[in-house]
C-alpha cells in the first residue's frame, strides 16, 4: 500500500489483533447486502470471532435513530448472524445488550456501504450511525463504504483488498475513545488506488437533496426526496478529494458540535 499522508495519532495506546478479538459488524443496507458479505470476509482475515447483526432490509439515509414506539424483532439466520427488523442503531444496541452479552466486541465494523459517505451524506448515514453507536458505548468502531459512479461497477474487490491491512494498521496506532473513523475506498480497482490519506470530511458545493412531485392514480399528489451526487468542490486534504484523487479517505469524526469561536464570542457578549 502506497504512503500515507497527513494526520497523527491521538496518543490513545492502540491493540494488537490477534485472531482471538470479537468482531460485531452492521450495516445499513440490509443483512442479505452484497457489502456486509463483502465485510464478513474482511472480519474473518482479522479474527475468527466474527458475529454479523444487521437490519433486515435497507436503512440507507436513517442516521442515528432509535426504535422506541414498537418492539423489535430478532431473526436468527445462523449461529452468528442475526437480522433485526429496526435500523443500524437498534442492531448494535440488541447484540450487545443481547445477542452478544457474554462477551463484549473489541471491534464494531459497519458496511461496506453501497456508495460514498462523505462530506455532508455523514449526518444521514446508517452505516456511520452504527459506529456512532459503538463508540458511544466504548467499542473501537469503523465505518466503511465503496465508491461508486454510474455507471460504473462497483468494485468491491477494492474494499476487500485493502481494508484487511489498514485495519490492522489502524488499530496498531489506536485512537482516542470519543471518536469513529470513516473509510471511503475510491471507484478505482484495486491495484490502483494510490494510497491513503487521513482527511476532514467535506463540504459539497451545493445542496444535493432533490423533490421529486408525481401523482398516483386517484391524481393524488406524492413526493419522492433523492439524491443529485456529486464529488463537491474536492477541497484540499478533505474526503472528497481524497477520493478524487483515487485514494483511500480515512476521516476521524468526533460527537462534540461545539462550535468554539461562537462559544467564546457569545460567552464575551453575554457576559
Amino acid at each position: 500500500m502506497a504512503k500515507r499522508a497527513g494526520g497523527k495519532s491521538s496518543g490513545k495506546p492502540g491493540q494488537a489483533i490477534d485472531g482471538k478479538l470479537r468482531i460485531l459488524i452492521c450495516n445499513d443496507d440490509g443483512i442479505d447486502a452484497p457489502g456486509i458479505k463483502v465485510l464478513e470476509r474482511i472480519a474473518r482475515t482479522l479474527s475468527s470471532d466474527v458475529w454479523v447483526v444487521a437490519p433486515d432490509s435497507e436503512q440507507s439515509a436513517v442516521s442515528h435513530s432509535l426504535t422506541l414506539r414498537r418492539p423489535l424483532r430478532i431473526r436468527k439466520i445462523s449461529s452468528r448472524r442475526f437480522a433485526i427488523d429496526g435500523t443500524p442503531t437498534d442492531s448494535v444496541v440488541i447484540a450487545l445488550n443481547h445477542i452478544i452479552k457474554d462477551k463484549r466486541p473489541g471491534l464494531l465494523l459497519s458496511g461496506v456501504n453501497r456508495g460514498a459517505n462523505l462530506g455532508d451524506d455523514i449526518p444521514y448515514s446508517g452505516t456511520v450511525a452504527a459506529t456512532m453507536e459503538g463508540t458511544l458505548l466504548g467499542i473501537p468502531s469503523i465505518a466503511m463504504s465503496q465508491v461508486f459512479r454510474h455507471p460504473h461497477p462497483l468494485k468491491w474487490a477494492t474494499a476487500e483488498k485493502h481494508a484487511p491491512t489498514l485495519i490492522r494498521d489502524l488499530l496498531a496506532v489506536g485512537w482516542a475513545k470519543d471518536v469513529l473513523l470513516n473509510i471511503n475506498f475510491p471507484d478505482v480497482v484495486a491495484p490502483q488506488v494510490n494510497g491513503v490519506e487521513i482527511t476532514r470530511q467535506g463540504r459539497r458545493t451545493l445542496g444535493d437533496l432533490l423533490v421529486d412531485e408525481r401523482s398516483d392514480a386517484r391524481g393524488v399528489p406524492y413526493y419522492w426526496i433523492g439524491y443529485r451526487r456529486h464529488l463537491g468542490g474536492c477541497a484540499k486534504g478533505s474526503d472528497f478529494a481524497a477520493i478524487a484523487d483515487g485514494k483511500i479517505s480515512v476521516t476521524p469524526l468526533q460527537f462534540d458540535r461545539s462550535h468554539a469561536a461562537t462559544h467564546r464570542s457569545l460567552r464575551a457578549a453575554l457576559k
